[in-house]
């Protein structure tokens, strides 16, 4: 498998180059040049296929033999440890819940496949290092610290906006040590993400061998195909159509989604459902996109405002916004509606979800007007307990602390305070 810029202005490259480089030399995303989709008889009979099994089928084509099959089946092996488990909420509607994993975001999956691509690809080159680099508006630094924790020939570095994520957001990206270190920068997420996209375009840092463990490197934005494949196996028995609702902030998750259904997936819509960040809905309205500054929400981890992967999407339409309609729609909620929605969910089922979540469920309950034979699926990619401060006053209840959390609540954090891209520079520079 080849993969081209979506800049196209740069030669196709490997896997393993795109992993390597996380964005092209034009500074284009990675894309792959074909997508085959997966034979019927696997659909017909995945719900007797374990979920390796499904991971394998779904993610090969993309690999091809850059990783020999017993070595690709062992990363996914160490990738999927843990259950994603559907829970039925109401009538036709169930969440996904992706937060079983050691940082409990839906982010394990994709930082513990690209942590141990690049560890293969390193195996040979100890004195080669790369240098991961990664802005976070949440749960993205916790699960890349906790994936490339130790990884040999990797050094992590990763940024986050002073006091914008959850006090257990910071800690399982601050309290790691060894290869891990976190910068925390004065401003908002997107100041920290034009930080690290300028260092990719600084020249001068080349010899750092620096590569990206955001959904903008095929290595962490592929595997989260996975969740859609492993949803469909566990209701595919209902026989009828499936929502799935998205809460969207850089559009990984999404646009992965999409991809599935291009493998032969067979989803019926796609729903982006996002806080007051709301580019891609007004996209939908007006037919133009027009990035803006993000805004703080009590849903931090979709506090964006020019979501990366959303290219991606437009490629995978073809840049046809009509065919694109077809698939997918998008709504924008505000702090207000998603507590009550919160509210809403836990009187009504008992269901103790989190600010994503909910927006996401107020997405599909929207959408799901127009599908009224479907089953809805909203994702939930967080644990309640990383946004306690949020979730414990508005439900009035008091969650119980689980062993992965217990773990950093009584480290130290370590961090650097830095505001400009000059004092990154000098960072990277002298580290």
């Amino acid at each position: 498998m080849k993969y081209y810029s979506l800049n196209h202005n740069t030669p196709k490259v490997s896997f393993q180059e795109a992993v390597i480089q996380g964005l092209a030399p034009d500074k284009g995303l990675y894309f792959p040049e074909s997508i085959a989709k997966l034979d019927t008889d696997f659909f017909n009979n995945i719900e007797n296929l374990s979920n390796e099994a499904i991971a394998y089928e779904a993610i090969r084509q993309f690999v091809g033999d850059e990783i020999p099959e017993a070595n690709l089946k062992q990363i996914i092996a160490e990738t999927l440890c843990f259950e994603f488990p559907t829970v039925k909420v109401e009538n036709n509607i169930y969440a996904l819940e992706l937060y079983h994993g050691p940082t409990m975001a839906f982010k394990d999956v994709g930082a513990r496949f690209m942590s141990r691509c690049l560890a293969y690809f390193n195996q040979d080159k100890k004195d080669n290092k790369n240098t991961v680099l990664v802005a976070t508006s949440g749960d993205t630094g916790g699960a890349v610290a906790s994936g490339f924790l130790g990884v040999e020939g990797v050094d992590v570095v990763i940024l986050y906006p002073s006091g914008k994520v959850s006090d257990i957001q910071e800690r399982q990206l601050t309290t790691l040590g060894q290869n891990i270190k976190a910068l925390e920068v004065d401003g908002v997420f997107d100041d920290c993400q034009d930080m690290v996209k300028k260092a990719f375009l600084d020249e001068s840092l080349e010899y750092k061998k620096l590569t990206s463990a955001n959904s903008i490197n095929i290595a962490r934005w592929l595997p989260q195909m996975f969740y859609f494949f492993f949803a469909y196996k566990q209701l595919k028995s209902q026989n009828k159509p499936m929502v799935f609702s998205c809460p969207s902030g850089n559009f990984g998750n999404i646009c992965a989604g999409i991809m599935a259904k291009k493998l032969g997936l067979p989803i019926e819509h796609f729903v982006a459902a996002t806080n007051v960040n709301d580019t891609v809905p007004q996209f939908l309205v007006t037919g133009k996109y027009e990035p803006k500054p993000s805004k703080a929400t009590i849903s931090n981890a979709m506090d964006v405002g020019n979501p990366s992967n959303f290219i991606r999407i437009q490629e995978l339409y073809n840049n046809d916004l009509n065919a694109f309609k077809k698939d997918f729609t998008s709504f924008s909620y505000d702090d207000e509606t998603t507590t009550q929605a919160l509210k809403d969910i836990y009187k009504n089922s008992g269901y103790i979800a989190e600010p994503h979540g909910a927006v996401g469920y107020l997405g599909l309950k929207k959408e799901m007007q127009n599908h009224p034979d479907a089953i809805g699926i909203f994702l939930e990619t967080a644990h309640p307990i990383k946004f306690l401060d949020i979730v414990e006053p508005v439900l009035q209840i008091e969650l119980p602390i689980p062993t992965q959390i217990e773990s950093v609540l009584n480290k130290e954090k370590i961090s650097v305070k830095i505001k400009t891209y000059v004092a990154l520079k000098a960072f990277l520079q002298s580290s």
